[in-house]
């Protein structure tokens, strides 16, 4: 589906939240048509801009302890997190020009 690399339950404190750079978690579900549709927007902004943040996806069907403890009750939900806070959610699955404007205070566009 994403070749982005995943992320689980068991290293989401290592991965994402102790990350020295923003990181972008990308909650997904293999059922969710519009995870499919913003799937390859977010591994073209992640190969534009993988160098000041980083992008990682999560399964929320095999992963549902961390989708629950940030209250991600709707999919796609794209959470950014700097310096182990979340500093912002994008729910729902929008156009790259959208998403490059949500993301520019992380990835200086």
């Amino acid at each position: 589906m994403s070749n982005l690399p995943a992320v689980t339950d068991s290293d989401f404190k290592t991965t994402v939240l102790e990350s020295d750079k923003p990181v972008l978690v990308d909650f997904w579900a293999e059922w969710c048509g519009p995870c499919r549709q913003v799937a390859p927007i977010l591994e073209e902004i992640a190969r534009e801009h993988g160098d000041k943040m980083s992008f990682v996806k999560m399964n929320v069907d095999e992963n549902p302890v961390t989708p629950a403890g940030y209250r991600v009750t709707g999919i796609p939900a794209l959470n950014v997190y700097k310096g182990g806070e979340l500093v912002k959610s994008i729910v729902g699955a929008q156009p790259k020009a959208a998403l490059l404007n949500q993301l520019s205070d992380y990835i200086g566009t």
